[in-house]
């Protein structure tokens, strides 16, 4: 029983991690579209403009699939909350968190290819 109290604190540790790092994610896409509304004020070449369009569409998409990440998190604590201590730890709830672990690990680097390519167009039209 103590080793499944110490996993299951383990693993809300993971999920709030996640959670604290999306919401950071989060803020940061608010504060890329409005480095893009900026450069919409300053620019009228239409190359920059068709890039600019294409990055606020990936925005939208990226805090979309922040929202789907949290609520995953949220519903994963709330499993923790109501996990059965007889359940074996191999079982339901590890696999469930090898899942959210293996898209938290695509979304992270999906995240920082997008921010990089935002930088260097910063870096070019600013």
């Amino acid at each position: 029983m103590e080793a499944k109290v110490r996993y299951l604190s383990d693993l809300r540790f993971n999920i709030e991690t996640w959670k604290r790092e999306l919401r950071f994610h989060l803020n940061e896409m608010d504060t890329f579209q409005e480095k893009l509304e900026e450069i919409v004020q300053r620019h009228e070449d239409p190359m920059v403009l068709i890039k600019l369009e294409v990055f606020q569409n990936r925005i939208m998409i990226e805090k979309n699939a922040i929202s789907k990440l949290l609520h995953r998190c949220r519903n994963k604590i709330a499993n923790i909350n109501n996990a059965n201590f007889n359940e074996n730890i191999d079982g339901r709830l590890q696999n469930e968190q090898r899942t959210l672990k293996d898209d938290m690990r695509t979304y992270i680097k999906l995240h920082y290819d997008l921010k990089e390519e935002m930088m260097d167009y910063f870096l070019d039209v600013l």
